[in-house]
């Protein structure tokens, strides 16, 4: 059995382990110079590898996300550890259900994986683009820009177009199109937005907790995350916003008018918040409204609040003017314009159709003995490894199922 898989990032390396472990003769290509570039990227260097609570929680999106979570099921996160630690890799768990690592290096998973597929006798081969699939009798013939495989089987898994310097191109997309596969289009996810207002110079990158809520034209029906949220240049970016992003950016796609609202009081409600402020303009205080706000948000956040609100900055600070700064930071309202793009997005949404593989196997319904895993398939999910124990678990599947192993 001679199998072809095309990609040589998480799932792609634990596809080909999975097929040469069932016994078939492997061979990877991949477009880049070396592999798994964009997983030592992943959870900022250090790769949050999985989270125990994928396929317990629901936590997947696309338009057949309980096909995803059925999916995951059958190789959940203690399946995935079990895997890497019979490859040598130790992980610990943080941050309640987050694992990484125990070296806190992305580049001990990839260096992990890389050893089990040269001890399996995997063919990596790198800088070899491909630029076409097509059937050659009862198998296939993969193309690139100098050479020409032939397989029994080929596995796809090119990913999204997610972080394109990692080579992430959406290629993938136009080769399982060609096989005539319904997609739906990438789109970023998990990824900063812009916005349509100006905002202070000074804000440019601070941090701040804060509840995020996410509407679309005139629906009642928002979506909400609580997190840290960063001010930029641009817009808003931290990971509440990115866990709200791909619906930002669909709705805008299809469309329609996006707001942000922002509370930057998230855990204390204003009324009680005023309680306190009224018992310190009671005391001995003398300042400014700007100086007692201070005391509340960042620094380099107020001049921005006061703008907003209208509220004079160096007059003594009354009741009045603090009552409406407070109204004003638990209710910013923002409107989203796009997204940072491809270049800054962790995932994608859309992808190949889910209800045209067999989940299962992860092989096509439409061309037998074509197989798919990873960013390719219309699921992502939040942050938090979640994305990763999709790409270990569609690479697993479709390895095991694509080598004979059954």
């Amino acid at each position: 059995m001679e199998i072809v898989v095309i990609g040589a990032g998480a799932s792609g390396l634990m596809a080909a382990i999975q097929a040469a472990a069932s016994g078939a003769r492997v061979t990877v290509l991949d477009g880049m110079e070396k592999p798994g570039k964009k997983l030592l990227t992943t959870g900022n260097g250090r790769c949050n590898l999985t989270n125990l609570s994928a396929g317990h929680t629901p936590v997947y999106r696309g338009r057949n996300p309980g096909l995803a979570e059925g999916i995951v099921k059958a190789f959940p996160p203690g399946e995935t550890l079990a895997f890497f630690e019979s490859i040598g890799l130790f992980c610990t768990e943080r941050d309640g259900g987050l694992v990484y690592p125990r070296s806190g290096q992305a580049a001990s998973v990839l260096d992990c994986l890389l050893r089990e597929a040269v001890r399996r006798r995997v063919r990596l081969k790198y800088r070899q683009k491909v630029s076409d699939i097509r059937r050659d009798g009862q198998g296939f013939l993969v193309e690139t820009e100098d050479w020409r495989y032939p397989a029994d089987r080929v596995i796809l898994s090119c990913g999204s177009k997610a972080a394109p310097v990692t080579g992430s191109d959406g290629s993938g997309l136009a080769l399982a199109g060609k096989l005539g596969h319904k997609t739906a289009p990438f789109l970023p996810a998990l990824v900063a937005l812009k916005t349509k207002e100006t905002l202070s110079h000074t804000l440019d990158g601070v941090r701040m907790p804060a509840r995020i809520s996410i509407s679309a034209s005139s629906e009642e029906t928002v979506l909400q995350e609580a997190g840290e949220l960063q001010w930029t240049g641009y817009g808003i970016s931290g990971i509440a916003v990115f866990q709200l992003s791909r619906f930002a950016v669909n709705a805008l796609e299809a469309g329609k008018q996006v707001t942000a609202r922002i509370d930057l009081l998230p855990d204390i409600p204003v009324r009680s918040l005023m309680g306190s402020v009224e018992k310190i303009l009671n005391g001995s205080f003398s300042g400014t409204n700007e100086e007692l706000l201070e005391g509340i948000f960042p620094k380099k956040a107020v001049p921005f609040l006061i703008r907003t609100a209208g509220v004079p900055a160096k007059k003594p600070a009354d009741t009045n003017a603090m009552g409406r700064l407070l109204e004003t930071a638990s209710n910013v309202r923002l409107t989203v314009t796009g997204s940072k793009g491809f270049e800054a997005a962790q995932c994608c949404s859309g992808g190949v159709l889910l209800t045209e593989i067999f989940p299962r196997t992860m092989e096509s319904r439409l061309v037998p003995g074509l197989y798919m895993t990873g960013e390719l398939l219309d699921a992502d999910g939040p942050c938090g490894g979640y994305n990763l124990q999709w790409a270990w678990t569609t690479g697993f599947l479709a390895g095991k199922h694509a080598g004979g192993n059954v």
